[in-house]
């Protein structure tokens, strides 16, 4: 990519040797040329490569990248093999065709119930199996929530997500959250609950609140999910996603990196997604935040390419879904989140904490949105955001 980049940007260098995986990236111009042609004759020739890609190409463009929900574990294992610049042309190829003007969609998580749960999930501090200083807290108010909802809309964002440490939610808790739901709707925000397992009637009634996304992660592969959680089965997670759907909400539901699974748990996380009847609408991809006294506190880190992999492939066998940048960045560089948004992420969250772990200081994620040229949804320089909370 850094070549083809040079090149892109008038470089002297000659292109590398074309690789069989050139095919659907094609150079602007012929195989053996060497030095960019003049301006004009530049403009064209790239303007007809980038379609030319786009008709060609298994992985780009509406038709040529269709949704697919037949994905095999050797197809996605391929994407993670390839040469990582091969595989973030193709992934950003996606993000372009798919979600092009869109911008960066601005989220904040709120926990409104904190700690006491029941589940044994080994990245939790929540968990009451954790042995962690967390004091289990009661249900927020209602009008702490909105509160909390306009302070976030007043600095620019657009999508209020409410978490609550709970197996599943008890009917009277459930009245609350909808009451915030329809709440934060009416300051016009986007809104996202995750309350743990669902029935049927539970989501049918969060629906009636008018609630957008229900968020009901996976967390890794089938293969290894028995090693981070044992109290709640994978098939459980999915019998909630179905009374979701069910329902007419728009699904969230993505997963964890850096838990000690393998490339190959990778792979069947994104398999799992990739592969149910209907893709998520949103797909949060979290890098562990390891906080002493879980089980999964001394894991070894996941590289930083290896996590842009997971994006770009997330990207490519769910083109259509949101892939959002979550929990992890307070230990990112600018530059590795910066190439996870070319791999397509299209999302992140700000405020100082994602439930109960660190995030980004505002006044870090405004420069670096300033850094980037980054617009929001509305299309308006979002540089600002945060500004109110410093």
């Amino acid at each position: 990519m850094i070549d083809y980049l040079l090149n892109e940007l008038g470089g002297r260098h000659p292109p590398r040797p074309r690789r069989a995986s050139d095919a659907c990236h094609p150079y602007p111009w012929p195989p053996g040329h060497f030095g960019p042609p003049p301006a004009q004759e530049y403009l064209h020739m790239s303007i007809r490569a980038t379609e030319s890609s786009a008709q060609s190409s298994s992985l780009s463009g509406d038709d040529a990248a269709p949704i697919r929900h037949d994905w095999t574990h050797e197809q996605i294992a391929a994407l993670f093999d390839l040469p990582f610049d091969d595989l973030l042309y193709r992934a950003h190829t996606v993000q372009r065709r798919y979600h092009a003007g869109r911008g960066l969609q601005i989220s904040q998580l709120l926990s409104i119930k904190t700690g006491g749960c029941p589940e044994d999930c080994g990245y939790c501090s929540q968990s009451v199996h954790a042995e962690t200083d967390l004091k289990a807290s009661a249900l927020m108010s209602v009008d702490a929530v909105l509160q909390a909802a306009a302070q976030a809309k007043a600095a620019g964002v657009q999508r209020f997500c409410m978490g609550a440490a709970w197996r599943s939610p008890r009917e009277r808790d459930l009245e609350r959250v909808c009451a915030m739901v329809e709440g934060v709707k009416a300051l016009g925000l986007e809104t996202c609950v995750t309350l743990g397992m669902l029935t049927g009637a539970q989501a049918q009634r969060l629906a009636e609140s008018g609630l957008d996304y229900y968020n009901h992660n996976i967390d890794t592969s089938p293969e290894y999910y028995p090693s981070v959680i044992t109290t709640r089965t994978l098939q459980e997670r999915l019998d909630t996603l179905e009374h979701v759907r069910n329902a007419g909400l728009k699904v969230c539901c993505g997963g964890i990196i850096g838990m000690g699974e393998s490339r190959e748990d990778r792979v069947g996380m994104l398999q799992t997604l990739a592969n149910l009847p209907a893709h998520p609408e949103s797909v949060p991809v979290n890098s562990l935040m390891r906080v002493e006294g879980t089980r999964l506190a001394h894991e070894r880190d996941v590289d930083g390419l290896e996590f842009v992999r997971t994006i770009a492939v997330a990207r490519i066998v769910m083109p259509a879904s949101v892939i959002r940048l979550s929990a992890g960045r307070e230990h990112m560089s600018d530059e590795l989140q910066a190439l996870c948004l070319f791999a397509g992420a299209g999302s992140v969250f700000i405020g100082e904490k994602l439930l109960t772990t660190p995030n980004p200081a505002p006044s870090q994620d405004r420069e670096l949105i300033d850094r980037l040229g980054a617009t929001s949804q509305e299309a308006a320089p979002i540089q600002w955001i945060a500004k109110s909370r410093q």
